[in-house]
């Protein structure tokens, strides 16, 4: 199995300004990040000891398609991405840690929540309503079922945005206005629900169902505009669920992190720091992560993964 890059380390050549769960920020200059996707996985709020090798390759891959599909779908939809490029001051001998996982960024002020969207009855939805009745705190009808289409066909249901080593927490949306304030929070839910309903029916199309996404937005403060940033509709963000095996009122298998969450439940580990995750854990959410992007993407992924392009 190849090596996995779960840390990197551009010495001099560019600024460290951030690292997060799965993502290295750098600064390229005072309007510029770069994004470097790492293979570190995170379930529960914890990143794992190890990682998932290319894993950082798919999410900044398959991000770069849904901003070229949704830009498509919807013209005048901002983004932060710029490019795949490695800069171009960066040294030859940085490149290897960066190929295929980097990404040139806008620097925003980001909004400190997670548009999430869902479709589907599942995950913390579903545990909630079986306890309240709710989700996120807005009442839903009785008789639901795990794994069901949601009655409305889709729901906004943001959460916070929890520093590192801390918890995100399900709000309700009437609670994410108070944070980023009514004419954002509007803006944003409307944004997000349209961006899920496009990728809902383009990823349909080639028989996978998204069940639920997290968007993330950021402000462009020369424009006041509401910009899409961060990863786009991966197997890291989302639920991905093949269409051909749905079925109502169970859990379904799915191309996406879902599988290593339920081990760390299973092995009692939910939550849990320190955890080594097993080597055939690790080859099994990497298959299932290179079958999400083959399948949405119509194409292997790169070399870089060790398994060709078709």
């Amino acid at each position: 199995m190849a090596n996995s890059v779960t840390l990197t380390d551009l010495g001099d050549a560019l600024e460290l300004v951030a690292r997060g769960k799965v993502r290295d920020l750098y600064a390229i200059d005072s309007e510029t990040l770069l994004f470097v996707a790492t293979d570190r996985i995170s379930a529960y709020d914890t990143v794992m000891n190890n990682g998932i090798p290319g894993k950082g390759v798919i999410l900044t891959l398959l991000s770069a398609h849904w901003i070229s599909i949704l830009s498509n779908a919807i013209p005048n939809l901002e983004t932060h991405f710029l490019s795949l490029n490695i800069p171009a001051h960066v040294p030859e001998k940085y490149h290897e840690q960066l190929r295929d996982r980097c990404m040139q960024v806008r620097r925003l002020y980001v909004f400190p929540i997670e548009a999430i969207v869902r479709g589907y009855m599942t995950g913390s939805a579903w545990k909630e309503y079986q306890t309240r009745g709710t989700v996120h705190g807005i009442k839903m009808p009785p008789g639901l079922q795990e794994s069901q289409k949601l009655p409305s066909g889709v729901m906004y249901t943001p959460s916070t945005k929890a520093e590192a080593g801390g918890n995100d927490e399900n709000i309700h949306p009437e609670r994410a206005a108070e944070i980023v304030g009514e004419r954002y929070a509007k803006r944003i839910e409307e944004l997000a629900i349209r961006l899920y309903c496009v990728a809902k029916e383009y990823a349909l199309e080639r028989g996978i169902i998204i069940a639920d996404t997290k968007f993330e937005f950021g402000l462009d403060a020369k424009t006041d505009e509401v910009v899409l940033v961060d990863e786009v509709i991966t197997p890291d963000s989302s639920r991905f669920w093949p269409a051909s095996s749905y079925a109502v009122g169970l859990p379904q298998h799915s191309f996406d992190k879902q599988y290593l969450r339920d081990w760390l439940t299973r092995e009692g580990l939910k939550g849990k720091h320190g955890i080594d995750i097993p080597v055939e854990i690790v080859r099994n959410t990497s298959t299932k992560y290179q079958d999400a992007y083959t399948i949405l993407v119509g194409r292997p992924p790169l070399a870089s993964l060790g398994k060709p392009n078709a």
